[in-house]
């Protein structure tokens, strides 16, 4: 099963990377600076894009790391473009296809630690669900909704990507 999550949660990276052409191909198209939309956020108080996208990569960078007891790339989170935007979204996707299925054996209760609960842990299951995925699909949510907000034409099938229906 969590070789699904996973794969899924690699899936979505594909999508936020297809919502940063678009974002991009608006700009051309109105002769906008792009540093518009990575600068852009919804409330005075939230991130902004940038650090949505950066966000939703470290979560399932972590998450993978933690779960299956590998070391996680580190990241400077110095990204100030779409390039380097796609750059971390690769990088993230190209360190969750080395975390093979082996080595996720006994995540269910595998203790994983936070740097900033000190002193706490959360079982991998618990981490999984409470932290992981809420999180993920928050911020991936919110870039989207970001740059849907700014004009960017994109719409839920931008964001689940392709459902692989099968004929009954």
């Amino acid at each position: 099963m969590i070789e699904m999550i996973f794969a899924e949660f690699d899936k979505m990276l594909g999508n936020l990377s297809g919502l940063l052409d678009k974002a991009e191909a608006l700009a051309a198209q109105k002769k906008f600076d792009v540093g518009n939309l990575l600068a852009a956020r919804l409330a005075p108080d939230q991130f902004h894009f940038i650090r949505q996208v950066q966000i939703a990569c470290d979560t399932v960078k972590f998450g993978a790391s933690r779960l299956a007891g590998k070391d996680a790339p580190r990241f400077e989170d110095n990204e100030s473009t779409m390039p380097d935007l796609r750059r971390r979204i690769t990088m993230t996707r190209d360190f969750l296809a080395s975390v093979k299925a082996a080595d996720f054996t006994g995540w269910e209760s595998r203790k994983t630690l936070n740097p900033r609960r000190e002193g706490k842990y959360l079982p991998g299951d618990e981490y999984l669900m409470q932290h992981v995925i809420p999180n993920f699909y928050f911020h991936v949510t919110t870039a989207y909704s970001i740059l849907r907000h700014n004009g960017v034409e994109i719409g839920k099938a931008d964001y689940l990507g392709a459902i692989n229906y099968r004929d009954l």
